[in-house]
């Protein structure tokens, strides 16, 4: 019986790409098992010297993604003085994007691999925002790199899933006259707060337009004038209460507050 075929999968990153490929090639043979070695990591000549001697062995092949080119050469060279099968993966295409965009390739492992950590850390904060939005775990104050405070209908959930496409953890706590704000609030860095506020005429168009997509009259307390009023009253005293960035959200785009709280944050962040 056929020994079954061992592919060595060489990589000086994780060799998640170059095992990708060969599962795909592999799915193309039905019925044909084939072994599938990872090697990642490989930084120097000793570990290569190691993936050739059990190659030659088993009579496997070996596919890689190396992109130090000393590192590469020499498992081409060894490779080739062994007889033993080798397919780059990468250089083709690093080739031909080298040719088309006049480019010379940074030729560092693990890039990929950092832009998996980035969309990993976009995911994270915008799981952190859903969890913490509206005040539902005051916890989450304590642990968010920005906190947005300010009454109903002043944007804060779309500014809280901006801002954590930002990779920024955003919590947000809806202030009410009848509610005190957490204790947690009052325990962070002023500078991690951002207030917002709006002007009573605009909030008030908001919420009755709010209303009467739910199917509710416009006279309710939500939209009452004088309601709205009393509520940016007291927002208004917790955030001078606390000392926190306040930004007025009365004429702007959910992208434009994002932005300057994106700014703020830097800003505070390098000092």
């Amino acid at each position: 019986m056929d020994k079954q075929p061992i592919v060595y999968v060489v990589s000086d990153s994780v060799g998640e790409t170059a095992e990708l490929v060969v599962k795909a090639a592999a799915s193309q043979f039905n019925g044909s098992a084939i072994e599938i070695q990872r090697v990642p990591y490989v930084e120097d000549k000793m570990t290569i010297d190691e993936v050739i001697a059990q190659a030659k062995e088993t009579n496997g092949i070996i596919a890689f993604t190396l992109v130090v080119p000393a590192i590469r050469k020499y498992l081409e060279e060894e490779a080739v003085k062994e007889d033993i099968p080798l397919y780059d993966i990468l250089s083709p295409m690093m080739k031909m994007l080298q040719s088309r965009f006049n480019k010379t390739p940074r030729n560092e492992p693990g890039l990929m691999h950092t832009l998996d950590e980035d969309y990993f850390r976009k995911v994270e904060a915008i799981e952190f925002a859903v969890k913490y939005d509206d005040g539902r775990d005051p916890r989450g104050v304590l642990r968010a790199d920005v906190v947005l405070i300010g009454v109903s209908r002043t944007s804060k959930t779309p500014l809280s899933q901006y801002l954590a496409h930002k990779r920024l953890k955003v919590a947000n706590i809806p202030l009410v006259p009848e509610v005190d704000p957490p204790k947690e609030l009052f325990e962070i860095p002023s500078r991690k707060v951002i207030g917002l506020t709006i002007s009573p005429e605009k909030l008030n168009s908001i919420r009755t337009e709010r209303l009467k997509a739910l199917g509710l009259k416009e006279e309710a307390n939500y939209a009452n004038v004088k309601r709205i009023q009393e509520e940016l009253n007291y927002s208004n005293k917790i955030m001078e209460k606390i000392g926190c960035e306040v930004i007025d959200v009365s004429h702007k785009a959910v992208e434009e507050t994002a932005n300057m709280i994106y700014h703020m944050f830097q800003k505070n962040k390098e000092r």
